[in-house]
C-alpha cells in the first residue's frame, strides 16, 4: 500500500516541480496547498475521503498520496532549484535542446533531492499505514490495533516493531538506490 502510493505521488510530484520550478508563484501556490494537506490530521483526511471511496485499501492509498506530495513536490522544486544558472547557460551553449538539458543535466544534479523527498515520503507512508487499520485497510497496523484491543503488549510491540524495521529497511534501500542514481562527480 504504501509503495504504491508512493509510486503515484512520484508520477505526479516529480514532474509538477519540475514544471512549476520557473514559475515563483506558481510554485508558492503548489507548495502551499501541499502543506494545508500535510497539516491534515490522518483520521480527518480518511474521514474526508471515506465519504467518496468508502473504507479500505482506496481511501488509504489517496491518502497516503497526498501526504507524500509535499517531500517529493518539494524536494524536487529545491532540486532544480539549486543548479547554477551557468550551468543551464553552458549545456545551451553546447547546443542541447530543453529536453536534452532536462534529461542530462537537470535531473542527473537534482537527483539526490529528488530521492531526499521520495525517501522522507516513503517513511512517512509507511508510519501512517500503520493507522489505516482503522479504516479497514489492513496492514501492519492491525497487529497494533488488535493488540491494543485485547491488551496484548507483546502483539503491540511486535506491530511496533515490524513498522519501524521496514521503515529503516526502506530508508536504506532507498539511499542505497539514491547512490547509485547519483552521478559519482555529484557524490
Amino acid at each position: 500500500m504504501s509503495l504504491l502510493a508512493v509510486c503515484i505521488a512520484c508520477l505526479i510530484g516529480i514532474p509538477l516541480g519540475f514544471m512549476i520550478a520557473n514559475r515563483k508563484q506558481v510554485s508558492r501556490a503548489v507548495i502551499g496547498v501541499a502543506n494545508i494537506i500535510q497539516t491534515i490530521p490522518t483520521l480527518a483526511m480518511f474521514a474526508f475521503v471515506m465519504p467518496v471511496l468508502g473504507i479500505g485499501k482506496n481511501p488509504a492509498v489517496v491518502a497516503l498520496v497526498l501526504y507524500a506530495l509535499l517531500p517529493i513536490i518539494k524536494n524536487t522544486l529545491l532540486g532544480i532549484q539549486n543548479i547554477s544558472p551557468t550551468i543551464r547557460k553552458a549545456a545551451v551553449g553546447m547546443g542541447l535542446t530543453r529536453s536534452q538539458i532536462l534529461f542530462k543535466v537537470e535531473v542527473p544534479i537534482s537527483i539526490s533531492f529528488i530521492m531526499g523527498g521520495i525517501r522522507i515520503a516513503a517513511v512517512t507512508s509507511i508510519g501512517i499505514t500503520t493507522i489505516a487499520t482503522l479504516i479497514a485497510a489492513g496492514g501492519l497496523g492491525d497487529f497494533i490495533y488488535s493488540g491494543i484491543s485485547m491488551f496484548n503488549m507483546p502483539m503491540v510491540i511486535t506491530g511496533g516493531l515490524f513498522s519501524a524495521i521496514l521503515a529503516i529497511l526502506v530508508d536504506v534501500l532507498l539511499g542505497l538506490i539514491e547512490n547509485v542514481l547519483t552521478s559519482k562527480g555529484l557524490q
